[in-house]
């Protein structure tokens, strides 16, 4: 009996010690997400403070990118942390919360494709380009957008509840986009659905980058311009290509649930840095850092721009206040 109960405590002591680093990893992931909110914030704030930026569809178009990023890296950060402390919850919110995430996962990459279009627009088209990226067009856009993204989820979801049992629908579980494909054709539909839209996406951005390749090369004084968006569509398409990685996660991650409980974990940590983190880094970098206009406005806020504004409000008042006073 004592060599039993030694053995249980040398086997629960050997879990501890294995599920030890896995506790060092949310810290991990919560300052990275930490980071790229406070960047992403902050370019938000610019994007709304110039009006300037409000009226081109590009900028429009990064400032979505933007919201949709840090909305889902925040929700997706917060399941990961619960599913790591397997912590339960009612599964109609999770199928909600789900749900909005997946949302969130298609409009990224459908959102990428729109701003390839515009570059290619003002490249290819640039007598046409004020006429069709007007606010009325950008509105259309945005609601398309939205639209895309919408419909696989909410088929998903409807399915679901269609298909769940009353006892399933009042259960309680740790929430992950694994609870919504417990029906097997569901997930292959929803995988396959995926597929496509990948192919279409990725067809359209190499088609768009092809285009502006050979408008680059019939153009002389364009070139520079021509270049720039070159390496932008590039950058949007491992952009893209690595969102859409993150649709088979759940297919990788599940059959290791089953043969490694410290493996799955370490997998689902990988995994969310390379396809959820990594991707949400390069929407700073092709606008934030590369766009001279943008980059200029967000020193003026990231830096000195509140000192500034304070100086010029202290020296309009210098100026009306008479002397005598």
């Amino acid at each position: 009996m004592l060599n039993l109960t030694e053995s249980n405590n040398l086997s629960n002591t050997s879990l501890l010690s294995n599920l030890k680093p896995l506790n060092e990893k949310p810290l991990l992931v919560q300052v990275l997400v930490g980071i790229l909110l406070y960047v992403n914030g902050l370019m938000i704030f610019t994007f709304l403070k110039k009006e300037v930026f409000l009226e081109e569809t590009r900028y429009i178009l990064f400032a979505q990118t933007l919201f949709v990023d840090s909305t889902n890296m925040l929700l997706t950060c917060l399941t990961l942390t619960g599913s790591v402390n397997q912590y339960p919850v009612h599964i109609i919110p999770c199928c909600i919360f789900c749900t909005v995430m997946s949302v969130l996962t298609v409009c990224t990459p459908v959102t990428l494709v729109a701003m390839c279009l515009e570059r290619y627009v003002a490249i290819c088209m640039p007598l046409r380009h004020s006429s069709i990226s007007t606010p009325k067009n950008t509105l259309i856009v945005l609601l398309v957008i939205w639209a895309v993204s919408f419909v696989l989820p909410l088929f998903v979801l409807i399915v679901f509840l269609v298909f769940a049992s009353p006892v399933v629908l009042q259960s309680y579980v740790v929430c992950s986009l694994e609870v919504l494909l417990r029906v097997n054709w569901l997930a292959d539909t929803r995988a396959a659905s995926l597929q496509i839209i990948f192919i279409i996406m990725f067809c359209t951005v190499i088609s768009t980058y092809i285009k502006i390749m050979t408008a680059a090369r019939s153009a002389t004084s364009e070139n520079k311009k021509s270049s720039k968006s070159l390496r932008t569509v590039i950058l949007h398409g491992i952009q893209l290509f690595l969102c859409m990685l993150q649709f088979i996660m759940p297919y990788i991650e599940t059959p290791l649930w089953k043969v490694d409980v410290v493996l799955f974990f370490n997998v689902k940590y990988s995994n969310y840095i390379l396809f959820i983190i990594s991707p949400r880094c390069l929407s700073p970098l092709i606008y934030g850092l590369r766009d001279k206009k943008f980059c200029n406005a967000l020193k003026h806020y990231a830096f000195c721009g509140i000192a500034m504004d304070c100086n010029r409000h202290k020296n309009r008042l210098d100026k009306t206040t008479p002397l005598g006073v």
